[in-house]
C-alpha cells in the first residue's frame, strides 16, 4: 500500500518506521543480503528515493539498524550497572547483561555482529558505540584503581567484549550443549577472564609458566592459612 504523504516534520518518525521496516525484513530473511532499499520501501509503504532522503546507502542504512541495536544493548548494561556497589560490580553487570540481551535477540545480535563486516565502518561504529564506551569507562576505573594492571585501555576492553561475544555466540549457536545454568556459566565464564587479568598484573611476562603456578599457589595456600 501506498504510504501516505507525511505532515511536516515527521522526518524522524519516518526514519524510524524505516528503520522498524528494514530490522523486521532482517529477522524475516535472517540475510542482510536479501534485503534491499526496494523491500524496505515497499514494507513501509513509500518510494525508494525516500529512504535514499534518510540513508545514503543500504550499508549506511544497516549500520543504522546496527548502531540501534546496540544503543539498546547499551540500555540495558547501564540499567543492570547502576546499583553496583564497587566498579568490579558494575563490570560484571555489564558483562552478564551483555550475555543475557544477546541470547534473548539472537537473530538481531548475529547480524550486528557475525554478519558481512566492512572494515572502516564496523571500527568507527563499534568503538564508538555507548556500550563499548561504557565498557572501557569501567576499565579505566579499574586501571587507575590499580586492580587491572596499568595499559591500553581499548585494547583490555576489548579483550573483555570478545570473552562475553565468545559465551554469547556460543550460548546462541550451540543451545543444546550442556551449559547448565546459563546465567551461572556466563559468570563463571566471564569470572575467569577477568580474574586472569587482574593475576597477570602480579606475574611477570617473562616468567616460567611453571613458576607462575608455584606462586600463585603458593599465595592461595597461605591465603587459606
Amino acid at each position: 500500500m501506498k504510504r501516505r504523504r507525511a505532515p511536516r516534520g515527521s522526518g524522524e518518525q519516518l526514519r524510524e518506521e524505516i528503520l522498524d521496516a528494514t530490522t523486521d525484513l532482517l529477522l524475516e530473511t535472517g540475510n542482510a543480503k536479501a534485503v534491499s532499499i526496494r523491500s524496505v520501501a515497499q514494507r513501509v509503504g513509500v518510494t525508494p528515493p525516500s529512504i535514499y532522503l534518510h540513508f545514503a546507502d543500504k550499508d549506511a542504512l544497516l549500520d543504522a539498524v546496527c548502531v540501534r541495536y546496540f544503543e539498546k544493548l547499551d540500555e540495558q548494561m547501564q540499567s543492570v550497572a547502576a546499583g553496583a556497589p564497587s566498579a568490579i560490580e558494575v563490570l560484571r553487570a555489564q558483562g552478564l547483561a551483555y550475555v543475557r540481551f544477546a541470547v534473548k535477540t539472537p537473530e538481531l545480535y548475529r547480524i550486528a555482529t557475525m554478519g558481512e563486516g566492512r572494515p572502516g565502518s564496523d571500527v568507527d561504529m563499534m568503538l564508538n558505540t555507548s556500550a563499548f564506551v561504557h565498557l572501557r569507562s569501567s576499565v579505566e576505573t579499574l586501571m587507575a584503581e590499580g586492580v587491572f594492571p596499568p595499559g591500553d585501555p581499548v585494547a583490555l576492553a576489548l579483550q573483555l567484549w570478545t570473552a562475553a561475544h565468545g559465551v554469547a555466540a556460543m550460548l546462541i549457536s550451540r543451545p543444546y550443549l550442556p551449559w547448565g545454568d546459563v546465567e551461572e556459566f556466563a559468570d563463571r565464564a566471564l569470572r575467569a577472564v577477568v580474574v586472569g587479568e587482574i593475576v597477570s598484573g602480579a606475574v611477570d611476562i617473562k616468567t616460567d609458566p611453571q613458576e607462575a603456578v608455584r606462586m600463585l599457589k603458593g599465595l592461595l595456600n597461605e591465603q587459606h592459612r
